[in-house]
């Protein structure tokens, strides 16, 4: 089972929402999609599930084309969209199966049954949606996208506005199903992405900026070092900006500082030459590993600005 999109755009007025983006996704993969807000991410998975009509380009799902068969294609696509749409004066049971229904699916009960299980809903189950805390809502809208046994499924921020007990309970979850399942995922928790993610796809302003293996994302920002600092006292950021290599200097607080640098020239021994030129001892400094953050806003930022 696969997802396969061609060209993918949408075009509002004047504005291209998603422009010529191509990608490939297959069975037992969990796809990071990520891009900062209005980056064209739900606008994307809403065309894949055929909610939406491609501008141009294509999307296949299992080798349907979404749009000149759409029910075909949705029958095989579990979707939970970013505000979960709940009928909140139905008991979760109820609901379920009145989701099974629609779907038309044989021995209804037995599968809600599984679903409960499978997400946790077992003491819930015989409450009003209403009554739920937003964790639980979550696990609901999980299992009406999962009722009809998908091959795809398509998460848009599902772990949005959880408490750490219920986000790692629906990590568990998601991961579980990315081992049978071909899953998109989008989320702005980056440790999500790490913690999830076989591969991360990021867009913005609609475009295709990294396509890469969680393992490797990092690579893309290759030659440029990371580097925390501490001082004693209060050193001004236009001094660490003027040492050569430094491009981009940020404030932590407290007199700590983040550096990036691209040349190849350790700089540590000139932050140590300027420490004790300004009588400014260091307290701290390390080399930092690039994380999924830091790609994240490099590539996006950056292109922002062109």
């Amino acid at each position: 089972m696969s997802v396969k999109i061609e060209q993918l755009t949408k075009i509002y007025g004047t504005q291209r929402a998603v422009d010529a983006i191509d990608f490939e996704i297959k069975t037992g993969e969990i796809l990071g999609f990520l891009g900062p807000n209005g980056a064209g991410k739900t606008t994307t998975m809403k065309m894949i599930t055929a909610y939406l009509p491609p501008t141009e380009g294509k999307v296949f799902v299992d080798g349907i084309d979404v749009v000149e068969d759409s029910l075909a294609a949705q029958s095989l696509i579990g979707y939970l969209p970013e505000h979960n749409p709940l009928y909140k004066e139905m008991y979760v049971k109820e609901y379920l199966a009145f989701v099974a229904r629609l779907y038309k699916i044989n021995q209804p009960k037995k599968r809600i049954e599984e679903l409960i299980e499978m997400t946790g809903l077992g003491r819930e189950q015989h409450k009003l949606i209403g009554a739920l805390s937003k964790g639980y809502r979550q696990r609901v809208g999980l299992a009406q996208a999962m009722i009809h046994d998908p091959k795809v499924l398509i998460l848009d921020e599902p772990t949005s506005g959880l408490d750490p007990n219920q986000l790692a309970e629906i990590r568990s979850l998601i991961k579980q199903m990315g081992e049978k399942k071909t899953v998109i995922f989008s989320t702005h928790i980056m440790q999500e992405v790490q913690a999830l993610c076989d591969r991360v796809i990021i867009i913005n302003q609609g475009r295709l900026v990294a396509d890469d293996p969680i393992e490797r994302l990092q690579s893309r920002m290759a030659g440029e070092h990371l580097i925390t600092l501490g001082f004693s006292k209060k050193v001004g950021k236009e001094k660490l900006e003027r040492i050569d290599g430094i491009t981009k200097v940020e404030t932590l607080g407290d007199n700590r500082w983040r550096l990036t640098s691209t040349t190849k020239k350790d700089v540590r021994e000139a932050i140590f030459r300027l420490a004790v030129e300004l009588d400014a001892p260091l307290l701290e400094m390390h080399k930092d590993e690039l994380s999924v953050e830091d790609v994240f806003r490099q590539l996006t930022l950056s292109k922002s600005k062109k």
